[in-house]
């Protein structure tokens, strides 16, 4: 991330009255989504899948009676004192990485080693099963409030565990599958195997393949630990010193980090606790961690007094709609969203100001949290103006107003990018309302919602214009910083990423209102053309730059298929429902040659500028 500012809540600390565990559970729940889970050896210990050291006692007892098959203690002597016997015979000091590098030195070999400590027996399918923990991990990604699981087993108990909730994860066990993988923010939950799946050839085990990661993999792991809260359990730091290193070198955290140990510190994980002050919690097994988790989060659910969730705001406002008697009611549940927005983008919450080699991270990180904030705005704005007939139109718009008013209160020192990034709630916003009113047939509310507030940045000089021109998301969305964190699964970048990255992450707002993803996108389609027009018109060429968006290609535009500018020609004339609301001034002729003039705007500039 590019700044050093907390871009989260404050965190509340450990100590006094507060215990760990109940420290851990108010972060967690105060900031879904936020905290990022290491899990190592120790998590599996009740599934009776072995611990690395378990793995290490039996492979040296089955050694030991390979080595002195003569003697019917050997395995429970060898077994009983390992390192003891291991040194006495080999002269080396004992390991897991080494032993398992002595005993089967290629990838295929250890497999078959291992295949008996991780798939269940024969017969026994619930053997070597999920353990309370993994399944307490399942419900806290279920309720949101875990998306990103870094893990150093190569079992698969935390993807059986998620399965079993209904829940597909996107796993990461090798280095070329980060390329084409969705975006963190963009999967329910992602599991990140550091040392590989048990099904690869490519599992990472001994020494010298724990000491460094591939460089894929060490980016992605770097960006986890940069901009994730952690909480370790079971890891104990010892054998893989990539990982170490990793965690060692991860700068200030933004959210503290919290280690669950079971039983004595290793000198390495005392050492990074201290670093980063870690929150211990000492002497809780996994499944008592996770699953006391679970339970403190839930009991907090039951006693918070947060603002209603985004699914009940929902419903109702559906309810307040056609009741004038309610109008005072929905206009709170519309303005209490716009505050939330509001509280959440200072420049403590959503920096903006950064390094300008590390901006694009800091960008990335503000475009997720004014997203996350918008989500009950927009969900309400989308049923809202889809099912309005018009009496509540004041009220999106003056949601808009106040979005807009954000920019006016930006520090005298910023990121030019960072700065603009402040109106993407009021484009989000604005965006929405746009496609509702195309979608419920009320697009005469495009004339008031693309001309007005008017806005220019203080002290410009420039003259007010209308959301037209200033929420133009090519102004306000870097393309750039939008390549870092929008790909598509090919982890190619998109010919227009403005217009495809709000699309996609409106698609959930609209779902009750348009099921249909064809229509939802012909929505789209349309209210970017209709805004690239009335952005079209003006006298000042400087200020006439469309939407950029796919209805520039030559399917969806087409004069010749019957495609949008077709359809927009055919439909102008003096009763059009835009120009009788006022947009274009009233004038049939503004309004044609606003559509001549993105013509030839795309005429000269292309379909992919």
């Amino acid at each position: 991330m590019a700044s050093e500012d907390m871009t989260g809540p404050v965190a509340i600390p450990a100590g006094g009255l507060i215990e760990p565990p109940m420290a851990m559970a108010l972060n967690v729940h105060s900031s879904p989504g936020v905290y990022a889970l290491l899990l190592g050896a120790g998590i599996s210990i009740a599934s009776g899948v072995k611990t690395g050291w378990g793995v290490v006692q039996d492979i040296v007892g089955k050694v030991a009676v390979v080595c002195d098959s003569d003697n019917p203690d050997a395995r429970a002597e060898a077994m009983a004192d390992p390192e003891k016997w291991w040194e006495a015979n080999t002269n080396e000091p004992l390991g897991y990485s080494a032993l398992l590098a002595a005993a089967a030195p290629k990838p295929a070999s250890r497999q078959a080693m291992l295949a008996g400590y991780f798939e269940p027996e024969e017969g026994q399918d619930d053997s070597k099963g999920p353990t309370a923990a993994h399944r307490a991990i399942a419900q806290l990604v279920k309720r949101g409030s875990v998306r990103v699981i870094l893990t150093t087993n190569f079992d698969r108990l935390t993807e059986r565990a998620l399965q079993e909730v209904g829940i597909s994860p996107q796993v990461v066990s090798r280095p070329e599958q980060i390329k084409g993988m969705k975006p963190l923010a963009h999967s329910q939950v992602t599991v990140i195997k550091l040392h590989g799946d048990y099904a690869d050839l490519e599992q990472r085990n001994t020494v010298d393949e724990l000491e460094t990661y591939p460089d894929e993999l060490q980016q992605l792991l770097e960006r986890v630990l940069d901009e994730y809260g952690l909480i370790v359990c079971g890891w104990s730091a010892e054998w893989d010193q990539a990982l170490v290193r990793a965690v060692e070198g991860t700068r200030s955290r933004r959210y503290p980090l919290f280690w669950s140990q079971y039983g004595q510190f290793s000198n390495a994980a005392r050492r990074l606790a201290a670093q980063h002050d870690a929150v211990v919690i000492d002497g809780k097994s996994a499944d008592e961690l996770f699953t006391d988790l679970v339970r403190r989060i839930e009991a907090l659910d039951q006693m918070t007094t947060a603002p209603v969730t985004r699914d009940i705001a929902v419903v109702q406002l559906k309810r307040a709609l056609p009741d004038p008697l309610r109008r005072i009611e929905l206009f709170d549940l519309v303005d209490q969203a716009v505050s939330q927005i509001v509280d959440r983008s200072t420049p403590e919450h959503k920096p903006v100001l950064a390094a300008s080699t590390t901006w694009a991270d800091t960008f990335g990180s503000n475009v997720r949290g004014y997203r996350a904030d918008s989500d009950t705005l927009l969900h309400l704005l989308a049923n809202g103006v889809f099912h309005d007939d018009g009496t509540h139109d004041h009220v999106w718009q003056r949601a808009v107003e106040r979005l807009v008013r954000l920019r006016d209160t930006t520090p005298g020192t910023y990121n030019e990018f960072l700065e603009k990034l402040r109106h993407l709630p009021a484009l989000l916003a604005t965006w929405t309302i746009g496609v509702a009113a195309v979608l419920g047939r009320r697009e005469e509310l495009l004339a008031s919602t693309l001309y007005l507030p008017e806005w220019t940045y203080p002290h410009s000089g420039h003259p007010r214009r209308g959301p037209a021109w200033y929420l133009n998301p090519i102004r306000i969305l870097n393309a750039e910083g939008l390549h870092d964190m929008h790909r598509a699964d090919n982890g190619n970048t998109f010919t227009y990423p403005q217009s495809n990255w709000i699309k996609k992450t409106l698609r959930e707002p609209f779902r009750l209102v348009e099921p249909s993803d064809v229509a939802y996108g012909e929505a789209c389609a349309r209210f970017e053309f209709l805004a690239s027009m009335i952005a079209m018109d003006t006298d000042k060429p400087a200020f006439a730059n469309p939407w950029a968006g796919e209805f520039f290609s030559d399917y969806t535009w087409g004069f010749d298929n019957n495609g949008l500018a077709a359809v927009i020609e055919a439909e102008l004339t003096d009763a059009w429902p835009l120009l009788a609301a006022g947009a274009f001034g009233g004038q049939l002729p503004r309004a044609q040659r606003a559509l001549t003039a993105l013509t030839e705007w795309r005429g000269q500039h292309g379909r992919t500028w």
